[in-house]
């Protein structure tokens, strides 16, 4: 009787596994490795501005059961967004994929983490489109803790999701904002 027991437990725990949260780890090295070592050059100012002015202003709903990240690139691709500025989100997920940065040296690493079936709040959500590719951070909550990343693929909206993104103008060159080369 105590080994059935054992055995119902074991199966149980195997079962629950797989919608339990994984996480893996993955280096982001530059394009060459000389590029991560190099220094700060004299010629990039420690900060600097970009100018640019809204064109539009889009917000996006998404119903459930659909991929956030997935339809958010669906939207960029359709209405032509080549730079824009992800100025909030709210909703809620059934389950999500985030990545953190994961260290503090070069080369960078990445913290990838998936848990299909956690819900949880989107508390807050900002980024860029740069270039017509994504950089979305989101925040989300849930009874025990917030936390955030990087948005994957992989986070699915439960409730419903509302982003706003600010479409800026063709002037707005962000082609070196997220280029961590450019030091």
């Amino acid at each position: 009787m105590h080994r059935m027991k054992l055995w119902i437990l074991f199966a149980a725990l195997a079962c629950a596994l797989p919608g339990q949260e994984t996480r893996y780890e993955k280096v982001n090295p530059a394009p060459t490795p000389a590029e991560d070592a190099k220094p700060n050059s004299d010629k990039v100012p420690g900060v600097y501005a970009i100018e640019g002015r809204f064109d539009r202003v889009l917000v996006l709903r998404f119903k459930y059961n659909t991929d956030l990240f997935a339809g958010m690139q669906q939207m960029v691709k359709q209405e032509k967004i080549r730079n824009g500025v992800i100025l909030s989100g709210a909703g809620s997920v059934t389950g999500y994929q985030i990545h953190q940065v994961s260290n503090r040296t070069f080369p960078s690493r990445n913290m990838f983490v998936k848990n299909p079936t956690a819900p949880a709040d989107i508390i807050s959500m900002n980024g860029y489109v740069i270039n017509g590719k994504l950089h979305p951070h989101i925040t989300l909550a849930n009874p025990e803790k917030a936390f955030g990343g990087h948005l994957e693929p992989g986070t699915t909206v439960f409730t419903f999701a509302i982003v706003t993104i600010g479409v800026l103008n063709d002037g707005a060159d962000l082609s070196r904002a997220d280029d961590k080369t450019y030091r």
